[in-house]
């Protein structure tokens, strides 16, 4: 029965005609033959004795002399038709096989073909979406008034400044900016170009004992310093270095220290660009004698014309404010890494609540009343605190310091060597810092080189009549939110004021002044850029743009892989997620002139990076609603055309409260071509994808490949110059956008995981958005830091970068604002890079990561074996971890417990409608 339904199947895929013949054949023909010689020989065989046997003979002697010939024709016929059945049954069943793969492959194409459709109908769709999206910005560029901005183009001098007659001695006592400041040699566009007058080369530096020290590093540092330039005709600003023995600083001046002082005057009047008038000079002091008994007016009794005055020590008559600059001394190393210098910012409070040390100089100076009854009122708030508030106050120095004749009268001498004092200052919460009791002066080099202390050690700066002091640079830096700046009157309340601090503001204070310390303070580099961007800041010019990072071509011009059609793969379920446009970059360099005006106090105090211009900000402001709709709505796409909606009317425009982007994927891989073109082929059809850019981090050129798959986007591929991890946040040339994607080369995501992160971006552009969480736990065994934790947990503190966005902006932060010792531990381990830049971020915004949708991870399970896998990687994680901290005095990663999924996710929705996203 088997063999027959089998057989009719196969008769199945014959034709009609032949069928009915085989058919006809089988089931009548060859059955009579079998019944009729089956029926006989069950006739011959059921006779019963001699009869039947001698019936049986007789037909046995028939068959024998008539028809055993016959019947063995017909047994032959019978064996023919058998073997004809079998091979035709044979040939039935290899036809039918081929009749099967015909079908299934056919099949196969046509639900190919299908999806073909399908995805060709939503490209269509979305080809519409864009084309409109594209008229759009045909009529907003026709009705832009404003033309699109560019770095600033230079626009400079070819004269040096022209010879006026001096002022007289009463007029520079008067000089502000607008009565005695060239504004002609420096226009908005200028770059601020500043020229250095060689103190080894012209007379009147060299004789007014420039320290060598000064003079070697202040070279060293204004050439790594964008705005120096060798050609004085175009220079806006001239700077000239001063010792502290210009003109003399003894007093009264003898006939030979007169005679020195005109000298010197003279000799500074002579310079070949002095103009005859000094105008948009820079006299500069840093001082580096011994701070132990002060340091005084370097420029006292000169003549100085319309010159500005840089330097540490001013009186009240003297400093013209707007126009001076309080510099502080050159205390630190020329320049580089300062973190060893610095005390940790934890534990908030310390051994001692205050502390102080310092007297004045022998022979012994009275003290005026003033200071009796100030010292009266320490010592008696130190005796009367309660036992948990420990005071070390020392007014007198053992052994003592000598008298200076420079020094201002009550100005407190530093006691003992550095180290001690940086061992008492790293004990204290906070210090003390005395005004001088000379009321004639503003601030002094012993004032500043005991905030550079506190500073240093972490110590909070406490200044006892700060009222009437001028700290450095204090026209741009907030001093307010790092010290605390009482009037004299108000030591009695000094001892409450300290205690109504809580542990979250001394904190805060202490990080402000790290920073501020760090910035600007504690190197001679840093000391000298931030007076040049100071002066800079003053005249509004934007500073130069940062520098980006040339990548080498991994390829040469004449070679580049053919592009192809990656293979067929599972579609994703039909979701539309946005257009598919052609390369948009982010608009650049729009603010150049408003940053400063809008940001000034924010890039001096918040970002510390007032040195450079950046195409784009992550603080960037944004218009207000109404304006998107009435003046300002060049660039935006709202959802719905602003009346918003869901589904279709969602995905068709990026809305928010930004203009459209896109974003710049960069891959960093190691000679695994294999992984590198998979994950190429998996960026194909994605929207808002601007350009990918591989980074290459082999040794070796990447080989000669026989095809690369296309991604829909531009493919740029950059060999780096040598093996680092830190070459995933190199700040190419070739990020034309703000928002860019890190993700490693073996990350799997989905398109519509990434488009969602892009959006969430959109909404933290000052934050890391991505994938995995990770954690960094405390120490429970040996309470020496924390440790990293890629555990599940509802808290998370880092997002690694192999799957995040991130601003462009801290690309360059990465390089200009990390420490070169986070990066060297980078290379060291060959890990920790994504640990380094959540530091980074943390630190800059004080705000924790953003983590998308409940992935965990991001490896794709039939990728190679990773670093991650090693066993040693999870110890190096906990090294960097502690690492980090140390270098930074804290640890800046911030906990959060929140996660951002798509709205309407898992919410119940009428039928007519469609969520953001469908699986998010």
């Amino acid at each position: 029965m088997f063999v027959y339904e089998r057989f009719c199947q196969w008769l199945g895929h014959l034709k009609l005609s032949r069928v009915i013949l085989l058919v006809t054949v089988i089931l009548f023909v060859v059955p009579l033959f079998t019944h009729y010689y089956l029926s006989k020989y069950e006739s011959m065989s059921g006779l019963k004795g001699a009869n039947s046997m001698r019936h049986t003979l007789e037909v046995l002697g028939d068959i024998s002399t008539t028809n055993v010939a016959d019947l063995k024709l017909r047994i032959e016929e019978m064996l023919r038709i058998k073997a004809s059945v079998s091979t035709e049954l044979r040939e039935l069943e290899a036809k039918r096989g081929r009749l099967q793969r015909e079908a299934a492959a056919a099949s196969l194409k046509a639900d190919s073909a299908k999806a073909e459709y399908a995805r060709a109908a939503a490209e269509l769709q979305r080809l519409r979406v864009s084309a409109d999206q594209a008229r759009i910005a045909q009529l907003e560029a026709i009705r832009r008034d404003s033309p699109e901005l560019a770095p600033p183009v230079q626009i400079l001098p070819s004269f040096p400044p022209s010879i006026l007659p001096p002022v007289s001695s009463s007029a520079e006592v008067h000089c502000r900016m607008f009565s005695c400041f060239d504004y002609s040699r420096c226009s908005l566009t200028s770059g601020f170009p500043v020229y250095l007058y060689d103190p080894d080369v012209y007379a009147p530096l060299a004789s007014a004992e420039v320290d060598g020290f000064l003079k070697t590093t202040l070279r060293q540092t204004l050439g790594y310093n964008a705005h120096l330039t060798h050609n004085p005709n175009e220079a806006c600003v001239y700077l000239v270095i001063v010792g502290e023995a210009f003109p003399f600083d003894k007093s009264p001046l003898s006939t030979t220290d007169t005679y020195k002082l005109l000298l010197n005057e003279t000799a500074v009047k002579s310079l070949p660009y002095w103009g005859g008038d000094g105008r948009n000079h820079v006299l500069l002091n840093l001082a580096r004698r011994d701070l132990s008994v002060g340091s005084g007016d370097a420029f006292k009794g000169a003549s100085t014309g319309r010159a500005m005055i840089a330097q540490s020590t001013f009186t009240h008559t003297q400093f013209r404010a707007g126009f001076d600059v309080v510099t502080p001394p050159a205390l630190g190393p020329p320049g580089g890494d300062v973190w060893a210098d610095c005390a940790p910012i934890a534990p908030a409070r310390r051994k001692y609540l205050l502390s102080f040390q310092g007297s004045q100089p022998t022979p012994k100076v009275q003290y005026t009343e003033q200071d009796k009854s100030l010292i009266e009122h320490l010592q008696k708030i130190a005796n009367s605190a309660p036992a948990s508030d420990l005071f070390l106050l020392q007014f007198e120095c053992d052994p003592p310091v000598e008298n200076s004749a420079s020094q201002p009268i009550g100005d407190w001498a530093l006691c003992g060597t550095d180290r001690s004092r940086r061992a008492l200052l790293r004990d204290s919460t906070f210090v003390l810092i005395l005004a001088p009791a000379d009321s004639r002066y503003t601030t002094t080099a012993l004032l500043q080189a005991r905030l550079y202390e506190a500073l240093r050690s972490g110590a909070i700066p406490i200044i006892l009549g700060g009222d009437g002091i001028r700290l450095p640079y204090d026209e741009v830096l907030d001093w307010s939110r790092a010290t605390l700046s009482l009037p004299r009157s108000r030591v009695t309340e000094l001892h409450f004021l300290m205690r109504a601090l809580p542990d979250a503001d001394l904190l805060t204070i202490r990080r402000q002044g790290r920073v501020l310390w760090e910035r600007y303070l504690s190197s001679v580099q840093a000391a000298v850029d931030a007076l040049l961007a100071t002066l800079r800041t003053r005249l509004l010019i934007p500073p130069r743009p940062a520098a980006a990072t040339i990548g080498a071509p991994a390829f040469n011009e004449s070679y580049f892989p053919p592009r192809v059609d990656p293979p067929a793969v599972d579609a994703e379920p039909e979701e539309t997620l946005g257009p598919l446009e052609a390369p948009y970059p982010s608009p650049a360099y729009r603010r150049n002139y408003s940053v400063g005006l809008v940001h000034g106090y924010d890039l001096w105090n918040n970002w510390g990076e007032p040195f450079a211009l950046y195409p784009q900000l992550p603080w960037d402001p944004v218009v207000t609603s109404e304006a998107r709709f009435m003046g300002s709505a060049a660039g935006f796409r709202p959802v719905g055309a602003g009346a918003g909606g869901s589904g279709r009317e969602f995905s068709e425009a990026l809305g928010g409260d930004r203009p459209r982007e896109q974003f710049t994927i960069v891959i960093l891989t190691y000679e695994r071509e294999a992984v590198l073109a998979a994950a190429l082929a998996r960026l194909r059809g994605l929207p808002y994808l601007n350009k990918v850019v591989v980074v290459w981090n082999g040794p070796s050129a990447p080989g000669a490949v026989s095809s690369w798959p296309e991604s829909g986007a531009p493919v740029a591929v950059v060999r780096a110059g040598r093996n680092s991890l830190n070459n995933r946040f190199l700040p190419y040339s070739l990020i034309d956008t703000e928002a860019v994607l890190c993700v490693d080369d073996d990350a799997h995501l989905r398109h519509d995981e990434i488009v969602f992160a892009f959006r969430v971006w959109r909404e933290h552009r000052d934050r890391i958005v991505g994938f995995p969480g990770r954690y960094h736990a405390w120490d429970l065994n040996f309470n020496n830091g924390f440790l990293y934790n890629s555990n599940y947990s509802c808290e998370l503190s880092m997002v690694l970068t192999g799957a995040a966005f991130v601003h462009r902006y801290y690309l360059w932060a990465y390089w200009r604002a990390l420490p070169a010792a986070v990066r060297d531990l980078v290379d060291e381990y060959m890990n920790c890079e994504d640990i380094a830049m959540n530091f980074l971020v943390a630190h800059i915004t004080r705000k924790p990561p953003v983590k998308v949708t409940s992935r965990w991870t991001f490896r794709c399970p039939g990728c190679p074996v990773t670093l991650s896998a090693d066993e040693t990687h999870f110890h190096e994680r906990h090294k960097c971890i502690q690492f980090f901290s140390q270098v930074m005095g804290y640890t800046p990663l911030l906990s959060t417990q929140f996660r951002a999924d798509s709205v309407l996710f898992k919410t119940r929705i009428p039928h007519d409608k469609q969520k953001c996203f469908k699986f998010i």
